[in-house]
Parts: structure tokens; sequence; C-alpha cells
């Protein structure tokens, strides 16, 4: 069970630093709205830029804190629940515009697995 929950933290904790560091300026079919890049689809949440930035920096920290949790298990659970707040916040900005289900898969699968890790 101790290589599955390092398996999931290092597959949420890379996914998040993926999309907030590697990605984003670029396009991807789970962006909201008709978003081309990050910028975009908080505009079109009806978001402001510097929420934004908050967010970014968030789930940065807290990708990292949940990687580093591998070895120091004591941020773990600040950790966890930190990226699934966020994910929930995610997820309901899906909702709110509209998106197609398709398009929170993502927020909501790390929704859960951040409760998983977090839980058990």
């Amino acid at each position: 069970m101790e290589y599955v929950m390092i398996a999931l933290k290092l597959i949420v904790g890379l996914s998040i630093l993926n999309v907030w560091l590697v990605r984003t300026k670029k396009s991807t079919a789970w962006r909201g709205g008709d978003a081309n890049d990050i910028k975009e689809e908080f505009k079109n949440y009806g978001l402001p830029i510097w929420f934004m930035y908050a967010v970014g920096t968030a789930k940065v920290i807290l990708a990292i804190l949940l990687i580093a949790s591998i070895y120091y298990p004591q941020v773990e659970a600040i950790a966890a629940f930190g990226i699934a707040f966020l994910m929930l916040g995610a997820v309901s900005m899906h909702i709110k515009i509209s998106d197609p289900l398709k398009k929170s898969l993502p927020a909501f699968t790390f929704l859960v697995l951040s409760l998983v890790i977090g839980l058990v």
C-alpha cells in the first residue's frame, strides 16, 4: 500500500506542476470554456488575474509539499486536503460556466485522489 500512496502522490503532484509550470500557455481539451491558456480560462470563469496567480501559487506549493510528504509525512494532510479544496473549486468553476462534464474530469479525479491520500 505504501508504494500505491507514493505513486498517487507523484501522479497528483507532478500533474499539477505540469499544468501550472509547463503548460500554462498551451491549449488543452480540459481548459474551461473556449480558453487557450490559463489566463483565458480564469477570464472565462469571471475571476480576476490576481486570483489566477494566487491559485497557481497555492497549487504549486501544495504539489511540492505533496511530493515532499513521501519523505516528510507530517505535511501530507495539509497538502492533500489543500489540493482537494482547490480541486473542488476547479470543478465548481467548470459547473458555473456549464462546461461539458469531460472538462472537469481531471479536477474531479485529482480531488478524489487527494482525498484518498489524505484519508488513508
